[in-house]
C-alpha cells in the first residue's frame, strides 16, 4: 500500500473551527461532573431518593439553559469582536494600503524571508482588497475572518451534550434503583467513557484521558459529599 503524503490529501486535519467540538466536549464534561457532585452532595445529606431525582433533574434543565446561553453569548461577542477588527483593518488598507504592505512584508521578514521576496509577495497581495483584507487579519490577529464559529452550532452543541451528560448519573434512580453508590459508579462510568471519546480527538491514549476525567469527577464528589454530609448532620441535630 502507498503511503500518500498528508498533504496531498483532500481533509488530512479535523475541523477545529466549526465551533461545536468544544462546546460539546465542555458540555458533557460539566453534565457529568455538575450532576454527579450535586447527587452526591444531596445524598451526602440523607435525602429521599425522589428529592435527589428532583434536585438532580432541576440541575439537569437549569445547566444546560445557562450553558447554551452562556456559549451563545461568548461566541456571539468574540464574533463581533473579530468583525470590529476586521473592519478597522479595512480602514487602514483603503487608508494607507502602501504602510500596510510595508507592514505585511516587516512580518515575513521577522519569519526569515528575504526582504526582496517578502516585499514582492506584499506588494502582489495588495493588488486584491479582499484578499489583501484576508491575509492581513490572518497575519495580525491569528484569524480567519470567513471561518468563524457559529453561536448557535456552540449553544446547540453546549446544550444538548450538558443534558446527556447530567443525565447519566440520574438513569440509575430512574430506572427504580435507590442507591447512591451505584448513581455514582454509573457516573463514574460515563466521566471515564467520555474522556476515552475526546481521546479520539486529541489523540491522547484514551485510558488515560479517561482516567483523568474520572478522578477529576470523583475529586469533586468527594468535596460535595463531605459537605452534604456535615450539612444533613448538623441539620438533624
Amino acid at each position: 500500500m502507498t503511503d500518500t503524503p498528508a498533504a496531498l490529501r483532500e481533509a488530512h486535519h479535523a475541523d477545529v473551527s466549526g465551533g461545536w467540538l468544544r462546546p460539546a466536549v465542555f458540555g458533557a464534561m460539566d453534565g457529568l461532573v455538575t450532576n454527579i457532585a450535586l447527587i452526591a452532595g444531596v445524598g451526602g445529606g440523607g435525602v429521599s431518593p425522589h428529592s435527589i431525582v428532583l434536585t438532580g433533574s432541576a440541575g439537569l434543565v437549569a445547566g444546560a439553559i445557562s450553558m447554551g446561553l452562556g456559549e451563545y453569548t461568548s461566541v456571539r461577542s468574540a464574533n463581533e469582536q473579530v468583525a470590529a477588527e476586521v473592519a478597522k483593518e479595512r480602514r487602514e488598507l483603503e487608508r494607507h494600503p502602501e504602510a500596510e504592505a510595508r507592514e505585511l512584508a516587516d512580518a515575513w521578514v521577522a519569519r526569515g524571508l528575504p526582504r526582496d521576496l517578502a516585499t514582492q509577495v506584499a506588494e502582489a497581495v495588495r493588488r486584491d482588497p479582499e484578499e489583501a483584507l484576508r491575509v492581513h487579519v490572518r497575519e495580525e490577529l491569528g484569524v480567519d475572518p470567513d471561518d468563524q464559529p457559529s453561536p448557535w452550532a456552540a449553544a446547540i452543541s453546549s446544550f444538548l451534550f450538558f443534558s446527556v451528560g447530567a443525565l447519566v448519573p440520574l438513569l440509575t434512580y430512574l430506572f427504580g434503583a435507590t442507591e447512591l453508590w451505584l448513581a455514582l459508579a454509573v457516573g463514574g462510568l460515563g466521566l471515564f467513557a467520555a474522556g476515552a471519546v475526546v481521546a479520539r480527538f486529541t489523540r491522547r491514549p484514551w485510558w488515560t484521558s479517561g482516567l483523568r476525567q474520572l478522578l477529576l469527577g470523583a475529586a469533586a464528589a468527594g468535596a460535595t459529599y463531605l459537605i452534604g454530609s456535615l450539612i444533613g448532620v448538623q441539620g438533624g441535630l
